[in-house]
């Protein structure tokens, strides 16, 4: 990507990211969300996964990169994004990662940990309302393929 076009991208991500986080901003498009993390995490060399904490109207509380591994995984512990949901008082997430080899579909190991954290957080009252993938441009929902 030539200086112009990071210039353009990082301008479009501070845009998205100003627009999730206006006071009352509400999670109504899952294509917003997708565009925003597309940009956020196209680009990334290593595995990033985050968290979008979400108010009861489904308002962003915050964006949270909170796990970051290697070309090919990041580890992810439960414990910690149940703490985190309880310190910010969420009572939604949408979990993100992206897969710096392109492909967006989810492996056996994604599938297991969205599993594992809808259970956690459905103990102490958190809905887990997405868990989307980024590969390069494209984008895998949990959700809309029926998965959460």
């Amino acid at each position: 990507m030539n200086p112009s076009d990071e210039k353009i991208v990082s301008q479009a991500l501070n845009i998205l990211s100003q627009a999730l986080r206006q006071p009352g901003a509400v999670i109504s498009s899952p294509e917003a969300v997708k565009q925003f993390l597309t940009l956020k995490l196209a680009q990334e060399q290593r595995e990033i996964f985050g968290v979008l904490w979400l108010n009861v109207q489904n308002a962003v509380i915050a964006t949270d990169d909170m796990f970051f591994g290697t070309l090919t995984s990041a580890a992810v512990y439960p414990r910690e994004v149940v703490k985190t949901a309880l310190q910010c008082n969420a009572a939604a997430m949408i979990c993100y990662h992206n897969h710096p080899s392109g492909r967006a579909e989810p492996s056996e190991a994604d599938r297991r940990i969205t599993a594992t954290l809808e259970a956690a957080l459905a103990l102490v009252d958190v809905r887990l309302l997405d868990h989307i993938i980024v590969g390069g441009m494209k984008t895998y929902s949990f959700a809309e393929s029926g998965l959460i």
